[in-house]
């Protein structure tokens, strides 16, 4: 059986992987003006987002680029195996499979003054400017989840609420967590030395900064991260990341 892997199949780029995935998608009812030409273009972005909407995405999270979740679904559907790990940067260094996520909420602090000693903390973790990373977290975990009220920490009622129960009692694909994670983000973009649990408000945050830097080109220092990432900027309303 073929395997794509989701490193491989980003906006811009051409390649076999990418063409597997064309036709993948023009199989299942997408068309693809230029057909399967290998390339990632616009096209091939207003397909995939059609397939996302087929498969109950909405919103922000059917913006036809893909993550691990509905490609898997599509390469199930069209007979292809999924390879989602190195599908962010090393900058976490402590990737993890979705077997080593665990599901244990320690209790931490919630409220906003908590929230920026875990900011800063993952920040320093993490390398970001604490200038630029605690207000966008702040401002993140404000909106995702109360900063962590307890009422909050877990999203039974969004797209990703899906999956078999894990521990905490929950399908395992629910959004978690101060910045409200999805495990398999989560996975991939967890910070070596970190809590496995996304519950863990740090471990929660580094993963957030990690994952934006490599979806959303925020760099290093943060400096630009409320710009790249709308849910992140007070100053425009809230959006899903």
């Amino acid at each position: 059986m073929v395997t794509v892997a989701l490193s491989r199949v980003r906006f811009g780029e051409t390649n076999e992987d990418i063409r597997t995935v064309q036709k993948a998608l023009i199989a299942r009812g997408h068309p693809i003006p230029g057909g399967p030409t290998g390339f990632f273009g616009e096209q091939t972005k207003a397909a995939y987002r059609a397939e996302q909407h087929a498969q109950g995405f909405t919103g922000h999270d059917a913006d036809g680029i893909p993550g691990c979740t509905s490609l898997t679904t599509l390469g199930h559907h069209a007979h292809f195996d999924v390879n989602c790990a190195h599908a962010s940067p090393a900058g976490g260094n402590g990737r993890l499979t979705l077997d080593q996520v665990t599901y244990r909420d320690p209790k931490d602090d919630f409220g906003q003054a908590a929230m920026r000693r875990y900011a800063q903390k993952a920040c320093q973790l993490t390398g970001m400017d604490e200038k630029f990373g605690v207000p966008a977290l702040l401002t993140i975990a404000g909106r995702e989840s109360a900063y962590n009220h307890p009422k909050y920490r877990v999203n039974l009622n969004d797209v990703n609420a899906r999956g078999a129960k894990v521990a905490d009692g929950h399908p395992q694909n629910c959004s978690r967590g101060a910045t409200q994670c999805i495990p398999t983000t989560f996975a991939a973009y967890h910070q070596a030395g970190t809590a496995t649990t996304p519950y863990d408000v740090v471990a929660d945050m580094c993963a957030t900064i990690n994952y934006v830097r490599d979806r959303y080109h925020v760099d290093r220092a943060g400096s630009n991260f409320a710009a790249r990432v709308q849910q992140a900027d007070p100053h425009r309303p809230p959006r899903g990341y």
